[in-house]
């Protein structure tokens, strides 16, 4: 639910504001007007939501009072400001543009999305024959071309397939969390190998977030970028040359100022 929303439903996010403490106690007249997009902030403020005034998932299970330690919370951000020497309002702003938003599914397995043509390359440049055989063989997890995808669970199934085939081409062929990070930058972002880097994916979002902050301050243009918030070279760096074409830097630039409005911009030093 977000601000322009009426109805039964923000009645009730209304009243469970007000049980939660909200200053000054809001009129559930059912519309979701500025005071309750304010009250929604102040309670993602305290209970470490990324407080962008959307009531979403998170936010609803926190004021049913629901925990889960696996969510990202406002210290991962004060620790990832920290390491790469820029606001929490910076770092706030990209994971709320740059995110798939959570990063585990309801059954508790990272949120992935499986790459054939990535699995098919990382094969070809060993073994050619052998890439071939299994592009064949199993064409949804071997492949020349891109997609197959099923999303959800089922990139799961397709991973564990792939894993059969060759458990460490696999891994690196899959994207992670929430950031969608592919395995095969483990390396690069210092993990002793790709298992290692899965298997810090699979902890918790927090964790997750680190691998972001590795990403990033691996690339120097794009730490940079980021400390100038200068989010037309991030934007083009992070997501390709079409990031004008989806947006990406208008978007970043309008949630920073949004975040900037909720948390300050005080810059930290970098770790």
């Amino acid at each position: 639910m977000r601000i322009g929303d009426t109805g039964e439903q923000v009645r009730l996010l209304q009243q469970k504001l007000n049980t939660a403490g909200a200053k000054p106690a809001l009129e559930p007249d059912a519309d979701f007007g500025q005071k309750t997009k304010d009250a929604v902030i102040a309670f993602q403020r305290r209970h470490g939501i990324s407080a962008i005034g959307v009531a979403g998932p998170r936010t609803m299970a926190a004021l049913n009072g629901l925990t889960d330690p696996k969510r990202i919370d406002h210290a991962d951000f004060e620790r990832a400001a920290q390491q790469l020497g820029v606001s929490v309002a910076a770092v706030a702003a990209v994971a709320e543009v740059e995110s798939a938003g959570r990063g585990f599914l309801p059954n508790g397995l990272p949120i992935i999305l499986y790459e054939r043509h990535i699995f098919y390359r990382q094969a070809e440049a060993l073994d050619s024959e052998q890439a071939n055989s299994w592009a064949a063989k199993y064409p949804n997890v071997c492949n020349r071309r891109r997609g197959g995808y099923t999303g959800g669970a089922g990139e799961h199934h397709r991973l564990s397939t792939a894993k059969s085939l060759d458990p460490f081409w696999a891994q690196e062929a899959c994207s992670w969390g929430m950031f969608q990070i592919m395995g095969f930058h483990w390396q690069a972002l210092g993990y002793n190998s790709v298992t290692a880097m899965v298997n810090a994916m699979s902890q918790s979002e927090g964790a997750q977030l680190d691998a972001l902050v590795k990403f990033i301050k691996a690339d120097k243009k794009l730490h940079q970028a980021m400390i100038g918030k200068r989010w037309a070279t991030f934007a083009r760096i992070y997501n390709g040359p079409a990031y004008k074409d989806n947006l990406y830097d208008v978007k970043l630039a309008r949630t920073f100022d949004h975040f900037k409005s909720v948390y300050g911009t005080d810059e930290k030093a970098a770790a």
